[in-house]
Formats: C-alpha cells, structure tokens, sequence
C-alpha cells in the first residue's frame, strides 16, 4: 500500500467518527468523595461500577476492598476482600451509601465467589432489566507479589435473581461465558462495559495483544442477555453470530470503562483511563452505541501522579446517573506499586469523583 492510500485510510478513519464536544471544565466532585470516606468497615475499594436499580436506589460494584478502620491517617487492622457491594439511596443532597460486606464465622469475605472456589472473582459491568441484575466476574489467579501479580484466567456472567433482597440473601446463578479467551499472546473478553439501548442490551469489551487493548462490541436483546446464543458481534458493521468475527473499532483502552448516552449533546460516550494505567482519563463519542468513535478527547488530568511517583491511576469510568445536563460525572482510583504505602496513607485507594463539563 502506497503512503498516499495508507494516509487517505487514516484520515477516513478519523472522519468516520462523531465530532467531539468540547471540555469547559474538570474538577473533583468533593461532595461524592466524602459519601465514600469512611473510617469503620469498607474503608476503600476499587473498580467502582454503579448500576442504577430505580430512581432513588443504585448498586455500587466495587473489586478489591479493604475492610477495617482508618486511625491517624492509615489503615489499620484491615483485610483485604476480593469485591463488596455499595448501596446508594437517592441521587442529590439527600444521597447516602451504605456497603454490605458478606461475613463468615465473623469474617469478611467476597460477595460473589467462583462456585469451585478456585481463584476470586473481581466486578465489572453490570444491569438491571426486568427485576434481576446481570453483572460480569473476571476470574483471577495469582501468579506472584506486588501490585500485579495476577492473570485472568476466564470471564464469568452471574445473574442475581433477587437484587432489591439483602446482599446476604441473593441467589446467584453462575456461568461460564464462552466468548472469552486469555491466553500470553492475545486475549479476548467482554463485560467491560454494559448499555441498554431500545430493544438491545450492548456489551462492550476488548481484544488484547502485547498489551495493547481495543475495543469489541456485541449485543443481545435485552431480555435475553443470559442466552449466550443471542449475542451479535460487530464485523466492519455487520453483526456477526460468531464472536471470532469481531472487529476492534477503537484502540487504547482499558480492561475497564464505561459507555453512556449525553442527551443533551445527543453522543455516546466511552470513558477511559487511557491504555489502562496513567493519569489521563480520556473519552471517545459516537453518534450511536457501537459507533463510530471519536479520536480520544481529553476529559481530566489526575494529579496524584505527579506529586508522588509511586502510585498509579486506573480504573476511570462515567456514571451517568450522578450526572446532570452535558457533563461526565467520572471514577477513577489511585493505586500504589506497593501494599505498604496503602496502608500507611488513607488518602489512597477510594473512588475519586471527577466532574467533568461538556460543551
């Protein structure tokens, strides 16, 4: 291929996608991050899904939690459990969250646990429709020390038949999803990300190769998400019924993000840390749900990782219904290479609440 047909594909490429709002101003949402402090019981977690379940009552879904108190500025007497729940009632002033932590024999413990008690299960996306809850479980094994010493090793789909009931009380059924793969070379998995559209639920993931990840879209009718034969898959925009025929459509992405709709700027959004760990939280838009997409638009700069060079940020995502008019109301948590410092410094590892406004 010539340069000049490699540049005119680029170009095409780029107009293909919906024109980007444009970003009026960035800062954290202080009055979120104070419902999140907590000095007794969940004392911080990461992840940071919600899924509204009415207009006054919305899940949090959080992974790797810490669970026991805050004095002087750190943790103490804290264990760490692979995900817990958050509940939120109301959306305003008058919002409040409370957390439900499973306990054993007077032990925390994760909410949702792999049925064969290999691994944990960690969060991503999840819904509501027509009473139950359907969330995605990557499955994990540990591989060594450090921040990152773990794999996934599969991609599970859970359906809570009784979501508004106690967390103590749910019944969870459990199943394998087969579209995902994880292997050293390349990796597939989807779940990273959930919308319900009319009469579609679509189901946003990614395909991974040395590290770099792009995103995959399918969608299933939504009263029909646990009936893996439904899923469509989208191939250079055509909805396949085999997933190996899907297509990236946008690169850079994380394990985790979200996508929602602006109905004021009538665009799509997917929110992201951009390439998974940074402190760049990036958004691209679409004038549908599968789009095309945007190039990445800067949304918000974390400052954590300047002032101090051992820590991260991941995990950013959008949660619309926090959100009010043409703006992004954003997550994103900030991380250390190191467990120590985590415990030493309270200030880490919550939600952080970014309010972004769009234009």
């Amino acid at each position: 291929m010539s340069f000049a047909c490699m540049l005119i594909g680029i170009l095409g490429s780029r107009l293909s996608g919906a024109e980007p709002p444009v970003v009026l101003s960035a800062a954290p949402a202080e009055e979120w991050n104070a419902r999140f402090r907590q000095t007794d019981g969940w004392v911080g977690g990461d992840g940071a899904y919600s899924l509204p379940l009415s207009d006054r009552k919305t899940l949090w879904l959080f992974s790797d939690t810490f669970v026991g108190s805050i004095r002087d500025g750190r943790r103490s007497d804290v264990k760490m459990v692979n995900n817990t729940i958050g509940i939120q009632t109301g959306n305003g002033r008058d919002a409040a969250v409370t957390f439900a932590i499973r306990k054993t024999d007077g032990k925390p413990r994760a909410m949702l646990a792999p049925p064969d008690s290999s691994g944990w299960f960690w969060i991503y996306a999840g819904i509501a429709h027509q009473g139950k809850v359907h969330v995605f479980l990557p499955r994990i094994e540990k591989t060594g020390g450090g921040a990152f010493g773990f794999k996934q090793v599969e991609q599970w789909f859970a359906t809570i038949a009784n979501p508004d009931a106690d967390p103590a009380e749910w019944k969870v059924a459990y199943a394998k999803l087969p579209f995902a793969k994880f292997a050293e070379e390349a990796s597939v998995s989807f779940g990273s990300a959930l919308l319900k559209d009319g009469e579609w639920i679509y189901v946003y993931g990614y395909s991974q190769v040395r590290n770099k990840r792009s995103m995959l879209v399918a969608r299933a009718p939504a009263d029909r998400l646990a009936d893996f034969d439904s899923w469509r898959f989208l191939a250079d925009g055509q909805w396949k019924a085999n997933a190996a025929d899907a297509r990236p459509v946008a690169s850079g992405l994380a394990t985790e993000f979200s996508v929602s709709y602006l109905p004021g700027l009538k665009k799509y959004a997917a929110v992201y840390t951009q390439n998974g760990l940074g402190d760049r939280i990036v958004g691209r838009f679409a004038d549908g749900p599968a789009g095309p997409w945007s190039e990445p638009v800067l949304l918000y700069t974390c400052p954590e990782m300047k002032a101090n060079k051992k820590v991260f940020c991941y995990a950013a995502k959008a949660h619309p219904h926090l959100a009010a008019g043409n703006e992004l109301v954003i997550t994103y948590c900030v991380n250390a290479f190191q467990l120590a410092p985590v415990i030493a410094d309270a200030k880490l590892y919550w939600p952080n609440f970014t309010r972004v406004k769009l234009k």
